[in-house]
């Protein structure tokens, strides 16, 4: 679950970003593989006829089963279990009667807390045979998610990570949410720093090892505008048009980053039947 863009690099006084430590970050893998594993379980439940509710009523049970508790349910008032959004939806929608349609892309977005410790991770699922130009979204939002994830390594700017994403949708045709951004994440849901999905003016911070950040594009096939329901929650396009989303929780280290809530990809484009990139 992304945090709404405030962004505040520029002020004089920095914002402190939690580090880690090795027992924390032990805490951490367990809550990421935990959420990992319930996305990837709701993901397959995603077809032409189920409903959205359904969905988030099986990651009720899943977290019961995982014996961890929903880091959404009740957030600011948030009433699901997880975040499920269709189509223009970009996020936060929430599970109900809306049945899943063919060519739909479903975006489930799964936050769990597990000892203290939060994962959070998401994903983009087309029900059935998805339109061409969604494939190349899906793609693409993936794509830059593991672009940026790559700049996730001790002395490297934020500013690098961020910027990754845009400038690696933007010669495709897309575009990415500014309203709403990536976070760091460990006790709470919501930690520093943010994380756009565009260069930020100013200085950023450098990261360091033991930082732990939610990397998650949110890109668009028109527009980046985007305008919030009378539920008070969903986010949509405000051209209608779709968008994808995906998410990792990462740890910075010394070395190559460390994803937590790894799965295999999804949206490769040879497994969308794309050229490569």
């Amino acid at each position: 679950m992304n945090w709404k863009s405030v962004l505040r690099f520029a002020v004089s006084r920095k914002p402190r970003i939690p580090i880690k430590s090795p027992r924390e970050i032990e805490f951490m893998r367990t809550a990421g593989s935990i959420a990992s594993k319930i996305l990837q379980a709701l993901a397959k439940e995603v077809a032409p006829g189920k409903t959205t509710g359904e969905i988030d009523r099986m990651a009720a049970e899943l977290m019961r089963e995982h014996d961890c508790k929903s880091a959404f349910l009740g957030y600011r008032g948030f009433p699901g279990y997880t975040c499920i959004s269709v189509n223009e939806e970009v996020v936060h929608g929430i599970g109900g009667d809306r049945r899943i349609q063919p060519g739909d892309i479903v975006k489930i977005d799964v936050g769990i807390v597990k000892s203290g410790f939060i994962g959070d991770n998401a994903t983009t699922v087309g029900a059935g045979e998805i339109p061409l130009e969604t494939k190349r979204l899906l793609a693409a939002t993936e794509e830059s998610l593991f672009q940026a994830i790559s700049h996730a390594r001790a002395g490297r700017k934020l500013a690098d990570l961020c910027g990754a994403v845009e400038e690696f949708v933007a010669p495709r045709g897309f575009t990415v949410v500014r309203e709403f951004v990536g976070h760091g994440v460990g006790r709470r849901l919501h930690e520093e720093p943010q994380v756009p999905n565009y260069r930020p003016q100013g200085k950023t911070p450098t990261l360091m090892p033991g930082m732990t950040l939610a990397i998650e594009p949110m890109v668009n096939a028109g527009v980046p505008s985007v305008r919030i329901l009378e539920d008070g929650w969903t986010v949509i396009t405000e051209d209608r048009k779709p968008s994808a989303h995906f998410e990792h929780t990462v740890l910075v280290t010394h070395g190559d980053p460390e994803i937590l809530t790894w799965r295999p990809r999804e949206a490769e484009p040879e497994m969308l039947g794309l050229p490569a990139w």
